[in-house]
């Protein structure tokens, strides 16, 4: 008897087997079959996005609270081209989406034929934007090509990976692979360096007097191990990306206080005698364009060969995972580490001055991070776009406590945090997730404030209204010394809330901020948060502007 199991089928299959329970995106033409194969088995949710963009933004954000992959379906050619600014920040970010794409039949593939949504060349599109991408050439070959890609998606350094499934292949009858049985996909298991390799590191650290702790998104699996470090007596810091690796509440952890702007923060570097940079690029981003400078004697570990002077020069450095190689380490230092007397006393301080001082800058903003985590549940999700408040007290001084809690647009593009958001609402589970976007980034994807309600996520989303593109405006400040096409005419967003029933709060006042947001977390779903801030007063030149003469 013939077998009714298609291609569609073991896509939708192969996913829930990798432990996939939700994915997003929209049905179109040239992915009917592998949609429908999911509808039918019913054990994956399927979010429907109002747009391909939208869609991969929220399995970036998924696959970051919930550590697996997140899965986007597109459609082809314009539909796989308007998932590609997502990819971009799933790049950036090292999160494992896996982008599952149609194309058109395989006869006409790549042939300028004129079918519909036709592209030309899509999978060099899709490989530079993603980690790698492939195409199922065979219906035979599909389970081979499945698990090829999930694996790269999910090794280290993570990333995005695309796949073709050719309209055809997905309709194309099969038997059903027996490897699905039992299935369990063959990652491969993170290196731990030699022991010649942990005993050299262990010296150069049992020698140093005054160490500091670096740790990037690539150290989010050794937060324990971190901990036991500080222990010891290492201060510590983080990319903002690593934000959350040991919680923020710890007194020798500065967390997003790379010194970037805070020449307290710099001149301690000075006095620091060994630096460990742990799963960290030591992006431009935070460093001022590697203006910020670091301790001489620097040691990296990274499971990434290449990261070995990509951005500041090291001393030595070891291949491996991170959790791996710090627990190789302690093994070797504990109970022998010897820190200068008062160092941990000093580090403790400069983290209460360094935040103190940037706070002071922020003027009628400096108590809105103190505001915000009072109310603010210690589990809840923290995500948010790129603002003058995030860029600021938002991805600096607000304390959170788990690196799944810190989602945010790595790649700093404008508009993504409310898909982020939603991604992040949907692998949330009981937890409250909290969007902070300013109004420009908001209504660039307004349209999926709807997936959203559709969702019924529990999700409050705080929208800082200046009128306008805040950033840019700082940006042409100091660079042209004037502003074109930065100030925004929007709709009422009580109005809007107000046309799918969404819960509706505005705040006018600055030290009403907190109080505010705890009427709107205290509704269970859907809500929003206006904070007029006409009203509450301009925001204040943040670094680097503070810095430069009025022109």
């Amino acid at each position: 008897m013939a077998s009714d199991y298609t291609v569609g089928d073991l896509v939708a299959e192969f996913l829930a087997a990798c432990g996939v329970t939700t994915a997003f995106g929209i049905a179109s033409v040239h992915n009917i079959p592998m949609l429908d194969a999911i509808g039918r088995r019913n054990t994956i949710r399927f979010m429907m996005a109002r747009g391909e963009l939208g869609g991969a933004h929220m399995a970036d954000g998924y696959a970051r609270v919930n550590g697996g992959l997140g899965v986007i379906f597109s459609s082809t050619g314009p539909g796989a081209a308007n998932a590609i600014g997502g990819l971009i920040e799933a790049q950036f970010a090292g999160s494992p989406v896996l982008h599952i794409t149609g194309h058109t039949a395989s006869r006409h593939a790549d042939r300028e034929m004129g079918t519909v949504h036709d592209p030309m060349d899509q999978l060099g599109m899709m490989r530079s934007v993603c980690k790698s991408a492939y195409r199922i050439r065979s219906a035979q070959g599909a389970i081979g090509v499945l698990t090829r890609a999930a694996v790269d998606a999910l090794s280290a350094p993570m990333g995005p990976v695309s796949i073709e499934v050719p309209i055809d292949l997905q309709r194309q009858k099969i038997d059903r692979p027996a490897i699905l049985d039992n299935f369990v996909l063959p990652l491969p298991t993170p290196r731990t360096p030699t022991a010649s390799e942990l005993d050299e590191l262990a010296a150069r650290v049992m020698a140093a007097k005054r160490p500091l702790l670096w740790l990037g998104n690539g150290a989010k699996n050794a937060g324990k191990e971190a901990a036991r470090l500080l222990d010891l007596g290492f201060g510590m810091v983080t990319s903002w990306n690593g934000r959350g690796t040991v919680p923020e509440d710890h007194p020798l952890n500065l967390g997003g206080l790379t010194g970037n702007g805070l020449p307290m923060v710099t001149d301690f570097y000075k006095t620091v005698d060994l630096c460990l940079v742990v799963g960290c690029r030591l992006r431009g981003h935070e460093t001022g364009d590697f203006a910020v400078t670091l301790p001489e004697n620097m040691i990296q570990i990274d499971t990434d060969p290449a990261a070995n002077g990509r951005t500041y020069p090291s001393n030595y450095f070891v291949t491996g995972d991170s959790q791996a190689t710090l627990a190789g380490l302690l093994s070797r230092i504990e109970g022998k580490l010897e820190v200068a007397p008062g160092y941990t006393d000093e580090f403790a301080a400069l983290k209460r001055n360094a935040q103190s001082e940037f706070i002071t800058t922020l003027g009628a903003y400096g108590t809105f991070s103190d505001q915000l985590r009072q109310v603010m549940p210690k589990d809840a999700i923290w995500v948010r776009d790129i603002t003058q408040n995030n860029t600021t007290w938002g991805n600096r001084v607000f304390p959170i406590y788990n690196p799944h809690q810190n989602v945010y647009p790595v790649g700093a593009g404008i508009g993504q945090g409310l898909q982020l958001g939603i991604g992040a609402a949907a692998a949330a589970g009981d937890r409250k997730t909290v969007v902070m976007s300013g109004d420009g980034g908001f209504f660039l994807n307004v349209g999926e404030l709807w997936t959203a309600v559709q969702e019924k996520l529990d999700m409050c989303v705080i929208v800082m209204n200046d009128n306008g593109y805040g950033v840019i405006k700082r940006i042409q400040d100091a660079t042209q010394g004037r502003r074109f096409f930065a100030d925004l005419q929007s709709p009422d967003l009580g109005k809007l809330a107000a046309l799918s029933d969404i819960p509706f709060f505005k705040v006018q006042q600055a030290e009403a901020f907190g109080a505010t947001v705890a009427k709107a977390l205290a509704i269970k779903g859907l809500t929003m948060v206006e904070v007029d801030m006409t009203a509450v007063g301009e925001f204040p030149p943040y670094y680097p502007f503070n810095l430069l003469p009025k022109r």
